[in-house]
């Protein structure tokens, strides 16, 4: 039951270890205004890492094509989604 959440976690390249966010300061929460100009740019680690420290969240998820989201909302979390050409079509937080 649980592994038709794992999607929504997993990275743009699937080869690659995910990475530990950078620690900040809690109560932090997502802004996701200043990270619109990343939508149409390819999803890459690089990209997230980027997305991750400019809205200010203290989390990343990934969202991949045709895959299924949680329902639960965290202020401190920017998601990021991309389509099957691993372009980047959305940048929300919760």
């Amino acid at each position: 039951m649980l592994s038709g959440c794992a999607g929504a976690y997993a990275t743009p390249d699937a080869s690659a270890a995910p990475s530990e966010p950078r620690a900040k300061p809690v109560g932090a929460a997502c802004d996701a205004e200043p990270v619109q100009q990343h939508v149409g740019k390819e999803a890459t680690q690089e990209v997230g890492k980027i997305v991750l420290e400019q809205s200010g969240a203290r989390a990343l998820r990934w969202g991949p094509p045709n895959s299924a989201w949680t329902m639960d909302y965290s202020e401190q979390r920017v998601n990021i989604r991309y389509d099957e050409n691993m372009t980047i079509t959305a940048i929300t937080c919760g």
